[in-house]
């Protein structure tokens, strides 16, 4: 398949809220989770970073995630719940912002219901850095950039200049 364009900062589709994948659909869409693993791993490779991918990202706008954290997996319809009280501030990345970083709250625990690749209901309970990833991606199924998160207005930085902060 294909290593596809990822949309960037500013593009309207970006901010469109994506519709739910319908069951008859799944067969059609193998070639989309083919397409968003290999931009995800592309993506990767050149950028040093990367764990997840939405389908808006590459100009799908359906409710599906590519999710690399220690495996491939795919994610159709995720529903987040159970978001905790507490939460955390940390510096958030995205492929669609590549060399900027966003300061952000996050939910420090979720739980996300959702579809795997086989249209089998899957419930994780997530905690620190994976409740947040899914909170991002979930973010960009609703149309939602970190940019719109941003704590306040001094929270939109330059990766390089973070780096250079040892931050």
């Amino acid at each position: 398949m294909a290593v596809r364009e990822i949309l960037i900062l500013g593009d309207p589709r970006l901010y469109e809220k994506c519709k739910p994948v319908r069951r008859e659909e799944l067969a059609g869409l193998h070639s989309t989770f083919e397409d968003l693993g290999n931009t995800l791993l592309d993506f990767r490779k050149y950028n040093g970073f990367g764990r997840a991918i939405a389908a808006p990202q590459i100009d799908v706008l359906k409710r599906l995630v590519y999710w690399h954290v220690d495996r491939p997996q795919v994610i159709i319809n995720p529903v987040l719940s159970d978001l905790s009280q507490e939460t955390f501030e940390l510096w958030d990345d995205c492929l669609s912002l590549p060399e900027l970083v966003v300061r952000v709250n996050r939910h420090r625990s979720c739980t996300v219901r959702f579809l795997d690749e086989n249209w089998n209901e899957q419930v994780w309970q997530l905690s620190d850095d994976l409740s947040q990833l899914m909170q991002h991606e979930y973010d960009h199924l609703e149309g939602i950039l970190a940019t719109r998160r941003a704590v306040d207005s001094y929270s939109l930085a330059f990766r390089s200049t973070l780096v250079r902060q040892d931050i």
